[in-house]
């Protein structure tokens, strides 16, 4: 009895796990590339774009990024820099975001070709820009373009819904499951278990093919899951991680959760300037007993908010453990708004600060990075893999049904 029930379910797993897998073949395959790609996104990048990220010769003092910050603007009355850096590493530009301003006339936004600018430091003097995300495959937009890619693919926001951020969060929870699948259906029993940790690689054709796809998995099955299960904290986190996970502990609300965000259109200037957020921000980070310096500074029109990042020139990545602190302030009045500091808060807060440094491999600095790009690739071959197994079977079962239907034609 206990045999015939296992059977059985067996059977109806290896379905799932089938069409889980082809449903989500070509997804994974892109987001695995690219994720062993986007790892090195920023190395990738200066490499690719070196007038971006490496300074020009110029005579004078290298100025702060508060500085070329306001430089920038009274060059340009139609854009805001919206993200800057405090400070450059030696021979770097300074990496500013930037949006646009609301025409007096029209009180629409002006039209800007470029979203994100590279600054020299000593002369002040934009170096490059480009479209941040854009649809190109230009060496300016090629990395971006990847990055955008590993989790949206690009696709449109409809009625207000980022169609690709919820399809590859939907991707993220059904390979969760077909994970928890997969595993069951690769030990079929105790006694053949070494079995599922092996590699024919003598056999070679469809035997190593297989090996790979189901052996290559058990040996980083946990690693598999981990990048799962964030994936979706990554693109439903407001929908589906944070719920769930408030339900086995208190969540800290964020800055943001409080205020409603206001059209383009209805976007007012900071009362007050990023000089004097800094300051505000240094003056609590020294009361919390921080050594590090102000790292970056951002402007969020829709919200109302200023952040202030600590960290050094270079970590604006956060490239070890979970991440950079951040203070949040009212652009309006200054007043604290809210905080992210990496470590602190419920377990709740924490497991949910873990989820891009995990995701990222950061969490572990170079070797982790190193490993999710190793894992990125994985991913890519197990997909195929997966398809090919699939190819194969078919082609075994339409043959056979061929050829129970030429012996039945000759009978």
């Amino acid at each position: 009895m206990w045999s015939l029930l296992r059977d059985s379910m067996r059977a109806v797993l290896v379905l799932l796990h089938r069409w889980f897998g082809l449903g989500m073949a070509v997804f994974l395959f892109i987001a695995g590339a690219t994720g062993a790609i986007i790892s090195w996104d920023h190395e990738l990048d200066a490499w690719l774009n070196p007038t971006l990220f490496y300074a020009q010769p110029g005579n004078g003092p290298v100025k702060s990024g508060l500085e070329l910050a306001n430089l920038v603007e009274a060059r340009n009355a139609q854009l805001r820099v919206s993200y800057v850096l405090s400070a450059s590493e030696p021979g770097q530009t300074i990496t500013m975001m930037v949006e646009p301003r609301l025409d007096p006339a029209s009180r629409k936004p002006y039209v800007l070709d470029y979203n994100q600018i590279a600054v020299n430091p000593v002369t002040g003097l934009i170096q490059g820009r480009r479209m941040w995300g854009e649809i190109s495959l230009k060496r300016e937009n090629l990395l971006p373009f990847l990055y955008k890619l590993h989790y949206t693919l690009h696709l449109p926001q409809v009625g207000g819904i980022e169609l690709g951020i919820w399809l590859m969060g939907l991707v993220g929870i059904v390979w969760s499951i077909d994970c928890l699948v997969a595993l069951w259906l690769a030990f079929p029993n105790w006694k053949s278990w070494r079995k599922s940790f092996a590699f024919r690689w003598k056999e070679g054709g469809h035997k190593l093919n297989f090996d790979l796809h189901r052996s290559g998995g058990v040996w980083v099955w946990a690693l598999l899951l981990v990048m799962a299960v964030t994936s979706i904290s990554m693109n439903l986190e407001s929908q589906v991680t944070r719920p769930i996970i408030a339900r086995f502990s208190t969540l800290t609300p964020s800055a943001f959760d409080s205020r409603i965000p206001v059209a383009p259109e209805q976007v007012v200037e900071p009362a007050m300037s990023r000089e004097q957020i800094v300051q505000l921000a240094r003056a609590e980070g020294v009361r919390r007993g921080w050594q590090l310096p102000v790292g970056g500074v951002f402007y969020s029109s829709a919200f109302g908010l200023y952040g202030v990042g600590f960290f050094a020139p270079g970590n604006d990545h956060g490239d070890v453990g979970l991440g950079n602190a951040w203070l949040y302030f009212d652009a309006a009045s200054g007043k604290p708004a809210g905080a992210r500091i990496p470590g602190s808060g419920t377990a709740g807060d924490i497991f949910i600060q873990a989820q891009f440094a995990l995701h990222s491999g950061r969490i572990l600095g170079l070797p982790g990075r190193l490993l999710i790009s190793f894992m990125g690739a994985l991913v890519a071959m197990l997909s195929m893999t997966g398809v090919i197994i699939w190819m194969r079977k078919r082609q075994a079962r339409v043959h056979q049904q061929n050829k129970l239907a030429a012996q039945m034609a000759v009978t």
